[in-house]
């Protein structure tokens, strides 16, 4: 092949996907290299899971209140607990943002011929690679507590990918909401407000079925029922998706490609 046609073809790459493959990759890379430096983070976000499985799970277990379809209580709500984990971890995301803001490192990235959108999923990516540790803990502490988990690769496979799915649909709604609170201390108030209420309007610790319909209209239109309901099917023996695999992880794309469109347009008003 000619020089003459090399050339549009590198230039190509520089410009094209997989330029855009390898910008992301790098921002992603910077975030993960934070979480490598600091693992104590993610171990202090595993007492929340702890509480909630050891404790809250083993009390209402004793419980036939809750209509589980057939599973323990401990087993029906596991998932919803490493939702919660993901959800936690990935929604005060946002912050690291904030802190590199007042650093002058966002404005680095802004001035660079990189792609906003480059920016945004390679934050999201980081955030996956957070949540896969966080699943891989909430495993361990569920298999110790005894809970009926599916083994397989099949299963494992489908697990991750909607843990990590959740968890980029949760820290790219934060970086929202750090482009439009910009301050720490709003942006700590604002995630501690909003973690509650998309935890509980979810099917995490109690089915649809025994919500008001006002709070169920609020659930069916939460990102985080879609992840719980994936992962009581993949993760659970004797699980099941009320809502069918197909339309839970079709849901959690729409609300991610959704989410990166806004946040790829807000993202340099974090400086403005």
């Amino acid at each position: 092949m000619s020089h003459a046609h090399e050339a549009p073809l590198a230039a190509w790459s520089d410009a094209g996907w997989f330029g855009f493959l390898r910008q992301t990759s790098a921002v992603a890379e910077a975030d993960i290299r934070k979480l490598l430096h600091d693992p104590m983070e993610l171990l202090t976000r595993m007492v929340q899971p702890v509480l909630w499985l050891a404790i809250f799970g083993q009390v209402f277990s004793r419980t036939r209140a809750i209509p589980t379809g057939g599973l323990r209580y401990l087993d029906f709500m596991t998932p919803g607990v490493l939702a919660q984990s993901v959800l936690f971890g990935a929604i005060f995301y946002g912050i690291s943002l904030i802190w590199e803001r007042d650093l002058g490192i966002v404005h680095k990235f802004l001035v660079s011929p990189t792609p906003r959108a480059a920016l945004v999923l390679g934050r999201a990516a980081s955030s996956m690679a957070r949540s896969l540790c966080q699943m891989t803990l909430v495993y361990l502490l569920a298999f110790l507590l005894g809970v009926q988990l599916r083994f397989g690769i099949g299963a494992f496979a489908g697990v991750a990918a909607a843990v990590m799915l959740g968890s980029a649909i949760f820290s790219t709604f934060s970086l929202i909401a750090a482009c439009i609170v910009k301050s720490r201390e709003r942006f700590m108030g604002i995630g501690q407000v909003l973690t509650m209420p998309l935890f509980f309007a979810s099917n995490a610790i109690y089915p649809l079925s025994m919500m008001p319909g006002w709070l169920r209209s609020i659930a069916v239109v939460n990102p985080l029922t879609y992840q719980v309901d994936a992962l009581r099917a993949l993760m659970i023996q004797g699980g099941t998706s009320m809502f069918g695999l197909r339309i839970d992880f079709a849901a959690q794309l729409f609300a991610f490609a959704v989410l990166v469109a806004i946040a790829t347009k807000l993202y340099p008003k974090i400086i403005t």
